[in-house]
């Protein structure tokens, strides 16, 4: 009896932490964020953070859902990108801690190297400031374009100043661009898409940014919750050495840590 007892004490204490359990929902695309977001479910469950995974496919909803408050934090975007969205939207997000940095690459279905593109071949990059103008960064920094400022990561197709071989660019939403590799000469891809697209960055494209980029992708949240101790948990858990030895192991290059 007495040991029956204990039993149920013990399951009533463990109801009460688990009802006390705070849930944090969090924003994200599915490779390589929502896994990362999972990996840290379990350290989060013992600190008492219900960890909520919610998946998107575009790089918009999760923004506006965090402004709307119907997620409480959100983890796919690079720094550059936010400050456009906010810029645009009027939205007023805030970056929290940087994870990990996806080198952005060139891919290709119809050539080896930047110098068998054709005249006139035709190249598809991202169709939103920021991700455009690091697409246009890297073709100049191959050689492919050159641009009026190289360092401009807003730069745009307006802003390229020598186009020796005459490319078109085609400005595409960034999640359809590994659809288009059959129908275009050359992509400019998010290593997020890639991966989800079964593309392995360091081995299939024809060039790619180096572990340097500033392109981290950060922890984002609002400024009414960026301080709460849910989140506090959720950053630091983000930037643990076990996260890190997770994106190393698992990764093995198309995406390395930013701390």
């Amino acid at each position: 009896m007495k040991l029956v007892k204990t039993l149920l004490i013990a399951a009533a204490g463990l109801a009460a932490v688990t009802a006390q359990a705070e849930k944090l929902t969090v924003a994200a695309t599915a490779v390589p964020h929502a896994e990362i977001l999972e990996h840290i479910k379990p350290l989060l469950a013992r600190q008492g953070v219900e960890l909520d995974v919610k998946v998107f496919t575009d790089y918009v909803q999760p923004n506006l859902q965090l402004a709307e408050k119907r997620v409480d934090a959100n983890y796919f975007q690079t720094k550059p990108y936010l400050v456009e969205f906010n810029k645009n939207r009027g939205t007023t997000l805030v970056t929290g801690v940087p994870v990990h940095v996806e080198p952005f690459g060139a891919y290709s279905r119809k050539v080896k190297k930047a110098a068998e593109l054709k005249d006139g071949a035709v190249v598809a990059i991202p169709n939103e400031t920021s991700n455009a103008g690091r697409a246009l960064v890297l073709l100049d920094k191959n050689g492919v374009i050159k641009l009026k400022d190289p360092a401009n990561i807003l730069s745009t197709v307006k802003d390229i100043v020598a186009n020796p071989k005459k490319l078109q660019f085609k400005e595409l939403e960034a999640a359809t661009l590994p659809r288009v590799l059959d129908q275009v000469d050359l992509a400019l891809i998010n290593t997020n898409y890639a991966l989800e697209a079964k593309l392995v960055p360091t081995r299939d494209a024809l060039f790619i940014e180096d572990a340097r980029s500033p392109y981290a992708n950060y922890l984002v949240t609002r400024a009414d919750n960026q301080n709460a101790a849910a989140v506090k948990k959720l950053a630091l858990a983000l930037q643990s050495a076990d996260v890190k030895a997770f994106i190393e192991k698992k990764y093995n290059g198309a995406v390395v840590p930013a701390f």
